[in-house]
């Protein structure tokens, strides 16, 4: 009798922790961006465009640089400096369907 309190003890904390992560990630599948921007960050001779959505156009650049830097620098000095580099070429447009 006892493995199976165990198991069924189991499988509710499983669903404890399983429910609200996929909740999370339906509700944020959801949210809709208003901005598209391309970055291109040039760093240690290198250069990396992306392109992202963000809510705002604050956040498409901030997330089109994170995401460029991700590809550029290999530890946290590098990728502290590469964050703070100015891109090279920056550009959002307003999707359709925002405010």
């Amino acid at each position: 009798m006892r493995p199976r309190k165990h198991r069924r003890r189991n499988t509710i904390a499983g669903l404890v922790i399983l429910v609200p992560v996929v909740v999370v990630v339906i509700y944020s599948s959801f949210q809709v961006s208003d901005y598209e921007c391309e970055v291109c960050i040039r760093f240690d001779g290198r250069e990396v465009c992306r392109t992202v959505t963000g809510k705002t156009e604050e956040e498409g650049l901030r997330s089109g640089a994170n995401n460029a830097c991700a590809l550029l620098a290999s530890g946290v000095t590098d990728t502290i400096r590469c964050e703070h580099t100015l891109p090279a070429k920056s550009q959002c447009r307003r999707l359709t369907g925002g405010e």
